[in-house]
């Protein structure tokens, strides 16, 4: 297998995140670099309403800065009890560490009755530098539906794992193993469908066409 790009930025410097998504796109004939390989740079603001226009937000920024083709994306915590919050917040949700959040989160969610009904989501996007003028020409999306459980569980994962319990299985994010995890996970759909992707690209010889999936 042959790709276009011999070289691709992966948008992000979150130590968990960097695991899951090579682990996934492992075997792909591509040398993945993250943002340690720029040097110091303003984080683009995340100004978008919804995950998939801060993918693409930061997609753009990321290619345009290291002139590299870059995937980039955006993920978080939707509860339904709380209209969709912390949503596009999830990461900058009040709190200095993960245990504020789950304090805050819990206090917010007292008064409503369980099931606390929840979703992660990741939004992915991945944009070519173009001349300086990154066009986006891939992205999709990926779900997975669970709930809140009523504390937290498991040592494992990061962020908000340990109070999302996965549908159907019943164990919180914090209780699967890396791999469990990344088999059901939204951040481990989404790549899968980008691996899929860079993978048809690959047979066809072609990236010319934006595609979501």
């Amino acid at each position: 297998m042959s790709l276009s790009w011999p070289v691709i930025l992966i948008a992000t410097t979150n130590p968990g995140k960097i695991r899951e998504i090579t682990r996934v796109l492992a075997g792909i004939p591509v040398e993945w670099r993250t943002l340690a390989y720029l040097a110091a740079m303003n984080e683009p603001d995340e100004t978008g309403a919804t995950f998939a226009e801060n993918a693409r937000l930061k997609a753009r920024a990321y290619a345009a800065a290291a002139g590299l083709p870059t995937v980039a994306e955006d993920s978080g915590l939707t509860i339904d009890a709380l209209a969709g919050r912390p949503g596009v917040r999830s990461a900058r949700y009040p709190g200095a560490t993960y245990a504020d959040k789950f304090a805050g989160l819990y206090a917010e969610l007292s008064p409503h009755p369980r099931p606390w009904r929840a979703h992660f989501v990741a939004a992915l996007a991945f944009a070519l530098p173009d001349s300086g003028s990154p066009r986006v020409v891939y992205e999709c999306e990926g779900v997975v539906d669970g709930e809140i459980v009523p504390a937290p569980r498991g040592l494992n994962g990061f962020g908000y794992d340990p109070i999302f319990a996965y549908a159907p299985d019943g164990r919180t994010g914090g209780e699967l193993s890396d791999a469990e995890k990344l088999a059901v996970s939204h951040r481990g759909r989404a790549f899968r469908r980008f691996r899929d992707w860079l993978e048809a690209s690959a047979v066809t010889g072609s990236a010319a066409s934006p595609r979501r999936t």
